[in-house]
């Protein structure tokens, strides 16, 4: 298959821990070609398909100098076999306009993963209250009265916003209440946005545990993100150690519930995080965690993956090429 991945760029990546990297490999050892672009590279002319400026890369195995390029071209991404939006959050107006430029690429016959208007329709935050017996209390609102209650009620609250990313913005306020007020205008500007907050869970020294979802199956095994410190907050990108453990009997019943719901909708790959027994996000946009449950349980969550988007095109799947463990 000729496959588009939709990527930040590639200088960025750390390609010992990156999961867009790891697909890659992945896809390369089956015997796939693989094209990069950026979002600002996608391009939508009166009258044309959706094209983008793209390059044709080859990995190297060399852990330095990772990826050959060729010169950039232009291609309709209707001409791929996949397309892979792996760009990182924020999910900025930007990122909004992108998801629009790819649903009309669907328009033009292009197969998009994850599919633009389940991007859209999934908040990472917002998405786990359609699944009320999966989580813990949780209110989303506006009105600092609503949040004061919300404290009175449970004492020990976590406050976050419903844009932020890795951790940012996160907030802890206990019985005493100490600067709930503060923290209430930071995060909802007065009232201008919306905030989640939810019943702190003691659980969360035992990990921020990342579960994927793949073609609506849960992988085995989860990486439990844990707090390092006093750090409230598991995220690796705040600190976090991260930890892979198999799935739990509930971690295992929270994938099988919903990964077919997710799949139905467009969602080939999600990263829903539990702490407890509690769903806190699901996570769509550019799940990550699959180099780390790798290294250190030895399942390749990206083999998964690649297999999963070759039986959604409808492609035989090839065999990989031997796997060389020098490799980066």
């Amino acid at each position: 298959m000729k496959l588009l991945f939709i990527a930040d760029p590639l200088q960025s990546f750390k390609i010992y821990k990156d999961t867009t990297f790891a697909m890659m490999r992945e896809a390369q050892r089956r015997g796939h070609t693989l094209t990069v672009c950026e979002p600002q590279h996608i391009t939508w002319q009166r009258g044309s398909k959706v094209t983008a400026r793209v390059q044709d890369i080859r990995l190297t195995g060399d852990a330095t100098h990772w990826y050959e390029a060729q010169p950039q071209r232009s291609a309709a991404l209707a001409d791929f076999d996949a397309v892979l939006m792996r760009k990182d959050p924020p999910f900025d107006s930007e990122y909004f306009y992108a998801t629009h430029l790819l649903e009309q690429a669907e328009r033009d016959g292009a197969r998009v993963f994850n599919k633009p208007s389940a991007l859209r329709d999934h908040p990472e935050k917002l998405a786990i209250m359609e699944f009320p017996q999966f989580i813990g209390p949780t209110l989303v609102t506006r009105d600092a009265e609503d949040i004061r209650r919300f404290h009175a009620e449970h004492q020990d609250i976590i406050l976050k916003p419903l844009d932020g990313m890795g951790g940012m913005g996160i907030f802890r306020v206990g019985p005493d209440g100490l600067n709930l007020g503060s923290i209430t205008e930071t995060l909802n500007r007065h009232g201008a946005q919306s905030v989640m907050v939810q019943k702190f869970l003691p659980e969360i020294v035992e990990g921020d545990k990342r579960v994927l979802i793949i073609g609506g199956k849960p992988v085995p095994f989860c990486l439990a993100r844990i707090p390092q410190g006093s750090e409230v907050r598991g995220n690796l990108a705040a600190g976090g150690k991260g930890v892979a453990r198999p799935l739990s009997a509930r971690d295992r019943e929270i994938g099988e519930a919903l990964g077919p719901v997710l799949q139905s909708r467009g969602l080939l790959l999600a990263g829903v995080d539990v702490i407890g027994d509690c769903v806190t996000e699901i996570n769509v946009t550019s799940p990550t965690c699959m180099v780390e449950i790798f290294q250190q349980t030895g399942f390749d969550a990206a083999a998964m993956f690649i297999k999963a988007v070759e039986t959604a095109c409808g492609v035989p799947p090839n065999p990989p090429i031997a796997y060389n463990p020098d490799e980066p």
